[in-house]
């Protein structure tokens, strides 16, 4: 019996060690596994700030800025390095970017393009003036723009030395046989005053002086400017009127410095207008001004037009093409203007570092040339690379949200506060915000005339009511304001700007405002609306640090828009009421620059 309980014990402790050893050890590795894995989890996971995208931190508690609570930072970057940033399908969509892939002798670098207006030929202009003094009873010619012909009647005059002098010519010709000199003399006199023959003859003929007398036009051609009015004094030789005689008109085109050598009088230009988009004048260079112009850095290059059918009408903008311009680059490559983003200091473009990804990575270039609507990259790109052609500023505003590199921060990286801090807010050691901003950081405020200021002003304008419509939730105004803004945007004179990178910058942005813009004024969806609204601020943000609009105004952020990345607007006030959210976040944001 005691050996029975014995053996029956034996066997039960080698029962439970067997077991042990068949699932025990399993159980135990199993949860060790899984132990490991959370921990990976754990220790993969970085926590940050929505208002300050800088702070990174290996777990969650409080922004050591603000106080807020952390919140988990997001896990979709790896295999990135730190200056590239990916965008989504979503995002590449709404913004409408597009790349290209460029390659040595692309886009355009046999042909110069370049930009003038339709001027008055000079060589064809007179001015009508009267060659005897009085007062101007009846003028027939009232408005510039009207055609007139040689012989035509202007004007009726009285002038008390015609009168005078007809009375001589009277009396003269009674003595015309026994003094036929002085006959001869006061007609002469009278033909200095441009009367004709004709005329003389006449006042003989009726035997009587003649008061108001008619002057006729001694050219043709078309009034450009009137200079008098009905009761006016003349003295002898004073003008009338500007005639230009509009057979042949100047094509005159602004030439930058870097494109003189390519330059020469007898080329051939092609010459287009937006008046007639499918047709094209061939012409030849005339005259390639021999003196820049210091303050544009330009000269004038002219061609003579004929404009015998009146197509052209001068102060239309044109455009013309003179191929063979330049010889084949064999070390730079070329990118249409659009590529180019240009800080004052620096000059950028955003490379699509992965083929099958939107990754893309913003790297600095050296321009060449700048031929029309394209620039030679001297330095900083080679055959193949890909690069965006359409939408760059949008691509520059998402590197400027996630902290990498950009256009106004070289450095990228905890240097900004992640959402438009460049604009100049920085925390110091304290945690309190400073304006600590390095301006030559920024976009550099590129001067411009007040006119093309009060142009982009009323862009701002009609976009301060599109702000306020979203503010209020009213999807019907903002509606009508994303149409103002397209209008206000037509009447911005890209002409104004003289500096050739300045106008590249405008016409960059300009097509970026357009489509948001047309995309708000197209929805009455306020969510849409809102998104646009969105890229629309970040460009008319770019708009006004580069070239102002005579206002101070402030640049506000909300953190929570955009997935949590944040988004900015402008405002006239630094009163929180915030766009993106309406009444249902009226609040949410910041103030994080003022624009002087």
């Amino acid at each position: 019996m005691k050996k029975n309980i014995i053996y029956i014990g034996i066997a039960l402790i080698i029962g439970l060690l067997g077991g042990f050893l068949l699932f025990g050890g399993k159980t135990t590795n199993s949860a060790k596994d899984d132990h490991d894995h959370s921990e990976e989890i754990a220790s993969n996971q970085m926590w940050t700030c929505s208002m300050h995208p800088q702070i990174m931190q290996p777990e969650p508690g409080d922004c050591p800025i603000c106080g807020m609570d952390l919140i988990p930072a997001e896990t979709g970057a790896e295999g990135l390095s730190a200056n590239e940033i990916k965008m989504t399908d979503n995002a590449m969509a709404l913004a409408n970017i597009q790349t290209s892939v460029v390659g040595q002798g692309q886009m355009g670098n046999s042909s110069l393009k370049l930009s003038g207006k339709i001027k008055a030929n000079e060589e064809s202009n007179a001015v009508q003036v009267t060659y005897f003094g009085g007062r101007i009873e009846k003028l027939f010619v009232n408005s510039t723009g009207e055609r007139v012909g040689a012989g035509q009647r202007l004007a009726t005059i009285y002038s008390p030395e015609l009168v005078a002098a007809q009375q001589e010519l009277l009396t003269a010709s009674s003595l015309k046989e026994s003094q036929p000199a002085l006959y001869k003399a006061v007609r002469n006199k009278l033909k200095l005053w441009k009367l004709s023959e004709k005329q003389i003859n006449a006042i003989e003929s009726a035997g009587k002086v003649q008061e108001n007398f008619p002057i006729f036009a001694t050219v043709s051609g078309t009034v450009t400017q009137k200079m008098v009015e009905e009761g006016d004094y003349l003295k002898q030789g004073q003008p009338l009127y500007k005639i230009a005689n509009l057979n042949t008109v100047w094509a005159e085109f602004d030439a930058y410095e870097n494109q003189i050598a390519s330059l020469k009088k007898g080329q051939t230009i092609k010459v287009t207008t937006n008046a007639y988009r499918n047709e094209v004048f061939d012409a030849k260079v005339s005259f390639v001004d021999p003196l820049l112009n210091s303050a544009t850095r330009t000269i004038v290059v002219r061609a003579v037009l004929n404009n015998k059918n009146d197509l052209f009408k001068p102060g239309m903008f044109v455009e013309g093409v003179i191929e063979g311009t330049q010889a084949s680059a064999t070390n730079s490559v070329s990118v249409p203007s659009t590529a180019v983003m240009w800080t004052g200091e620096r000059s950028v473009v955003y490379v699509k570092t992965n083929p099958n990804e939107s990754v893309f990575e913003m790297r600095e270039v050296l321009l060449g040339n700048a031929n029309g609507d394209t620039y030679t990259i001297l330095e900083g790109l080679k055959n193949g690379d890909e690069v965006v052609t359409n939408g760059t500023f949008t691509v520059d505003a998402a590197a400027q949200l996630q902290g990498k590199k950009s256009m106004m921060n070289a450095k990228g990286g905890k240097t900004t506060t992640g959402h438009e801090g460049h604009l100049g807010m920085q925390e110091d050691s304290s945690g309190e915000k400073t304006d600590k901003t390095n301006h030559s950081e920024m976009k550099e405020r590129i001067v411009v005339s007040s006119k093309f200021q009060n142009q982009l002003k009323q862009v701002f304008d009609d976009y301060i009511l599109l702000k306020d419509a979203l503010v209020s939730d009213d999807t019907k105004n903002a509606q009508q304001a994303g149409k103002q803004i397209s209008q206000a945007l037509k009447k911005v004179d890209m002409k104004l700007l003289s500096d050739e990178k300045a106008h590249n910058h405008w016409m960059t942005i300009q097509k970026e405002l357009k489509t948001s813009a047309n995309a708000i004024g197209n929805s009455s969806d306020i969510a849409t609306q809102r998104e646009h609204f969105k890229h629309l601020s970040a460009h008319l943000i770019s708009s006004v640090q580069l070239f102002g609009v005579n206002q101070k105004v402030y640049v506000e952020f909300c953190p929570m828009v955009n997935n949590n990345k944040g988004a900015n607007w402008l405002s006239l006030e630094t009163e929180i009421r915030n766009p993106y959210y309406g009444a249902a976040m009226l609040t949410c944001g910041e103030v994080t620059a003022t624009l002087e």
